[in-house]
């Protein structure tokens, strides 16, 4: 099995550098073999460009993409780990989505761009189980108050990955880490990072369906 893992931190060997390196500790010592897309250290420019926009409606993909499309064709599974920035993913990595994830290679609506908004959609990045893991400061309370994990959920397990043919995808958020008084906090987070990883690559997985599992929470 071959991961690829998109990482966005400006620092390697900061805390969520730590989760990340705790969740790839299983499937290396399972003979597997992972790709750290690092945002920063690749210095990858999120900005939408003109050139996106005319990719958008159907012209040549900008130079840089091709190889990032390459590196997700090679992968058996994905994973996305990241601190939570305003109760979503980090600016940087929702950019490597918004240029990445292009009509005809991610989705796509009929034929092609004549047919957006007239067919029907079509995610084309199927059998892709893939995680995600936030590294939050917030306790799990605030996040229950306010329901910001099934908002995050919604708008990136189904608005991003669902949409485009991935529905086999899990959402995990470490909670309360900021501060040293939070060392016991960061020491559980690591562990379920460990624990994550070793369900995630498991022979005996199911996989999950996202999408049918929003739909029926929303029919009780």
């Amino acid at each position: 099995m071959h991961l690829l893992t998109v990482y966005s931190h400006p620092l390697r060997h900061s805390y969520p550098g730590a989760v990340m390196d705790a969740f790839h500790q299983p499937i290396l010592d399972a003979g597997h073999t992972v790709d750290i897309l690092d945002l920063h250290r690749e210095n990858f420019d999120p900005r939408f460009t003109k050139e996106d926009h005319a990719c958008f409606w159907g012209e040549e993909l900008p130079v840089d993409i091709p190889p990032m499309h390459s590196r997700v064709e090679n992968a058996d599974q994905l994973a996305f780990v990241f601190p939570v920035y305003w109760w979503s993913m980090p600016a940087l990595m929702k950019g490597w989505i918004d240029r990445v994830f292009t009509g005809g290679w991610a989705y796509q609506y009929g034929d092609g761009v004549e047919d957006r908004g007239k067919a029907a959609l079509m995610g084309r990045l199927t059998n892709l189980p893939t995680v995600l893991i936030g590294v939050g400061g917030s306790k799990k309370s605030t996040y229950d108050k306010y329901e910001y994990a099934n908002a995050m959920r919604t708008q990136l397990d189904l608005g991003i990955f669902a949409y485009c043919g991935i529905t086999d995808v899990e959402s995990h958020l470490i909670y309360d880490v900021e501060g040293d008084h939070n060392t016991p906090n960061r020491e559980r987070g690591l562990e379920l990072a460990e624990q994550i990883s070793q369900s995630f690559i498991s022979p005996s997985r199911q996989p999950l369906n996202a999408k049918d599992a929003f739909l029926r929470a929303r029919s009780v």
